[in-house]
């Protein structure tokens, strides 16, 4: 059956064809029809695309700011210990403690938010300005050894609140870690 002149030049336009020359077939010809006659994306589909990819940004910012600040507090963590087993050794070679950290040789080590770590020896220390916890019971008996955390801002209880972003060492060393969670 032959078409008219008209027909013929929509089918022959709307028909897609193979690299061989035959028509495609099924429902890829329809899909290929389908999107020879689409004229790009619509502005309510561009901006649901921008929507979800400003969603998907928004997630994973909020995840990297959670893993930085745990990967600093666990760094805060180690540091505190190891300069902590300095001290230690330091007391048992010298039989005192030392009075700053330039004596274990520990006076440029810095937090990880660019603070020096506070190292308070309760020989030369007055007892006003040593760490205390919730009770205001001394967190150790023979210095005191802390970072002052994100917000770079401490005061001897841990109660307050510019100390509960403190990473501290309580216990004489059984304890060492956020400040709110001790």
């Amino acid at each position: 059956m032959a078409l008219s002149g008209q027909a013929s030049r929509y089918r022959a336009r709307r028909t897609c064809r193979r690299a061989s020359g035959g028509p495609i077939g099924g429902w890829a010809g329809r899909l290929s029809s389908y999107a020879a006659d689409q004229r790009g994306l619509t502005l309510v589909e561009l901006l649901i695309i921008v929507a979800i990819i400003a969603t998907l940004a928004t997630i994973a910012l909020l995840w990297y700011g959670d893993v930085t600040d745990q990967a600093k507090l666990a760094r805060a963590v180690a540091d505190i210990s190891t300069v902590g087993g300095d001290i230690d050794t330091f007391e048992m070679t010298h039989d005192r403690l030392p009075n700053d950290l330039a004596e274990v040789g520990r006076a440029s080590l810095r937090d990880p938010w660019g603070n020096p770590y506070v190292y308070l020896n309760f020989s030369t220390t007055p007892a006003g300005q040593r760490r205390k916890d919730h009770n205001l019971v001394p967190l150790n008996s023979e210095y005191d050894l802390y970072s002052k955390g994100r917000d770079g801002q401490s005061q001897p209880p841990l109660t307050a609140a510019v100390s509960r972003d403190d990473i501290v060492r309580a216990n004489d060393g059984n304890y060492v870690g956020l400040a709110s969670r001790y």
